[in-house]
């Protein structure tokens, strides 16, 4: 480049050659120091939680019975392992996973959302107390419950025998006693962002505690439920442990206690089969996830006061 032609770059634009170069450069390695590390972040992140899930359903698609022979991804595709569930308790274990599911479910919402709202709105001896030792309790690891949980349980059952050893209901009370304290304490703090204000004005039109519990407090809060519902769901359709405890008999068994079964035994593991139930097991929490998604996101409470 000549001096003369230089120098009218240097005038038009007042920048020197290679200047704006640089300058793109400079923006580049900033995009990169700024942002450009939270998409190869969330990449890898998403491999991470994508994998398993690809591979689980490729293993349930391969004959093989083990899984070494599904290393590699959708190299066979066959559905002998979900025809094979019929002639197993798969769906007797399916049935009953969803009624304790469901019933701890819906219990936890009711039992949580009732203990919530009188330690929110009433004021009583012993409440700063009950919310203390509620907490207290949730410190303690779970593990620690399960030797007193069998005895009471076993004790239990020779006075009522729906209530013990081998008893889906059991299991449900267990379940539902074991998650009151931190649903409580979920639903309470959710409840006192709820302005006092609505209550007064239904005391004052003569609506009783019943009336504004369930005709006002409950609308208002229907995303803390929702969670509530999917959590307590997804906690009793993965337990094993308890379940394990309190569930005796093949015909009562969960998924869980029963799938296990299956690959408990290295040298006549099942994994094709273990595969094809989880695939089957995860549907219904995803249909349960997807109907509750617009509660979880969605804030009803936003506009319920004016002025």
């Amino acid at each position: 480049m000549s001096e003369t032609t230089l120098t009218d770059t240097v005038r038009t634009t007042g920048q020197k050659p290679g200047q704006d170069g640089s300058r793109t450069a400079a923006r580049r390695r900033r995009w990169i120091l700024e942002v450009g590390w939270k998409y190869l972040l969330a990449v890898v992140v998403l491999f991470y939680a994508v994998f398993p899930l690809v591979y689980i359903l490729s293993a349930s698609f391969n004959p093989s019975t083990s899984l070494a022979a599904s290393n590699a991804i959708f190299s066979a595709f066959d559905l002998s392992n979900y025809a094979a569930l019929a002639d197993t308790s798969y769906w007797t274990w399916f049935a009953n996973t969803l009624i304790v599911g469901f019933a701890s479910a819906i219990g936890a919402v009711l039992m949580g959302a009732a203990a919530a709202y009188a330690f929110s709105r009433f004021r009583f001896a012993g409440r700063r107390g009950g919310l203390t030792t509620l907490l207290i309790i949730q410190m303690f690891p779970q593990a620690l419950a399960f030797v007193a949980i069998f005895l009471m349980l076993l004790s239990l059952g020779e006075v009522v025998p729906a209530l013990g050893l081998n008893s889906k209901l059991a299991l449900i009370c267990v379940y539902l006693g074991g998650a009151l304290g931190v649903n409580t304490f979920l639903m309470y703090g959710f409840f006192n962002t709820i302005p006092i204000e609505i209550d007064e004005s239904a005391k004052i039109d003569g609506a009783t505690h019943a009336q504004i519990f369930w005709r006002l407090i409950i609308p208002l809060v229907t995303p803390i439920l929702a969670v509530v519902a999917l959590l307590s769901f997804i906690a009793a359709f993965g337990d094993y442990i308890v379940s394990k405890i309190v569930l005796v008999s093949e015909d009562n068994w969960t998924l869980a206690v029963g799938m296990f079964q299956w690959v408990s035994n290295q040298l006549s593991a099942n994994w094709g089969l273990f595969a094809a139930g989880a695939v089957l097991a995860s549907i219904p929490v995803l249909v349960l996830f997807f109907s509750l998604q617009r509660y979880i996101v969605g804030g009803l409470i936003a506009g319920s006061v004016k002025g």
